[in-house]
């Protein structure tokens, strides 16, 4: 992809076709029930009057708020912990994606939370994930997973920004193309102590651009409601689109997705990276450990959504 195919998309005007507030999120999101595709030790509460009543929802203060059971001593052979995980009812192909966020899971170990979008038919419809770590990571990692036929490159990405894997096919057993970051307070703990912040995913045709600012940090055009992603600077990630995967071939039709999942096939595989001397297994500890997860939820302002 050439600087001048990218600039196309960042001087494009953009207009805004949805907000998703604490005045409309729970009507335009609905929770989900099912069993975690990732293996997670998770219940997820999908009875919106339940979860509200179990405290895990609620939309004090104007903002929304997404947590998990953090009092209930759950046993070791149940489904798991009672979490949520939301999905917007309108799919979207294309646009920028504007999350103000003021509290995501901190960084406790057996966590795995994500802020992500993904299609009916995965991974043919692809996914994106623009907020996602586990345990006590302290930055965040982004990924793309499609089909066959999707190796990207990440030029024109802030530096410090590492990809670990160019190939984007998750379907045959693959982790997608992912990077990561070394942006400070983007994610966990170190995001809340600092007050929060905004992401904005932008998609084309030409890629999918990931930025991050701390609040006190937005862009004037952003907090106007009049976003120009060509004043924003390099982006934290650019997967590029071009020779390597057509980006309008991989990703369609994607619903926007808030989770806090634990354990799993990722938190719980790399357990022992940095979590071993709490418990010998990750279940044992999310089962047995309410309190440590007090600080596991999501208090977002708004999320929205503009198109060209």
């Amino acid at each position: 992809m050439s600087g001048a195919t990218y600039l196309q998309y960042a001087a494009a005007t953009y207009n805004i076709v949805d907000t998703y507030d604490s005045s409309n999120f729970f009507s335009e999101f609905t929770l989900y029930s099912g069993a975690d595709p990732t293996g997670g030790f998770v219940n997820y509460q999908g009875d919106q009057g339940s979860a509200s009543s179990a405290g895990l929802i609620n939309t004090n203060n104007g903002q929304i708020y997404m947590g998990v059971d953090y009092t209930n001593v759950v046993s070791t052979s149940s489904a798991g912990r009672p979490s949520i995980r939301v999905s917007s009812n309108k799919g979207y192909t294309h646009g920028l994606f504007i999350a103000d966020i003021a509290h995501m899971p901190g960084s406790i170990c057996g966590t795995w939370p994500a802020f992500w979008m993904f299609g009916p038919s995965w991974p043919n419809n692809g996914e994106i994930d623009i907020i996602e770590g586990v345990n006590v990571d302290s930055t965040n990692d982004i990924t793309l997973h499609t089909s066959a036929g999707c190796d990207i490159n990440i030029a024109g990405s802030q530096s410090g920004t590492t990809l670990s894997n160019s190939d984007c096919n998750t379907g045959s057993g693959g982790t997608g193309c992912g990077v990561t970051t070394t942006t400070s307070n983007a994610y966990g703990t170190s995001f809340n102590n600092n007050g929060g912040g905004v992401y904005a995913m932008q998609w084309e045709s030409s890629g999918v651009y990931v930025w991050f600012w701390p609040h006190g940090s937005v862009p004037s055009d952003v907090t106007a409601g009049q976003p120009v992603t060509g004043n924003w600077g390099l982006p934290i990630v650019a997967f590029n689109g071009g020779s390597g995967c057509d980006i309008d071939a991989h990703f369609n039709d994607q619903n926007i997705v808030f989770d806090t999942t634990f354990c799993g096939q990722w938190a719980g595989a790399v357990w022992g990276d940095s979590c071993s001397n709490l418990a010998d297994t990750c279940i044992d500890y999310v089962a047995g450990n309410p309190g440590a997860f007090q600080q596991s939820y999501w208090s977002v302002n708004s999320v929205k959504v503009y198109q060209q």
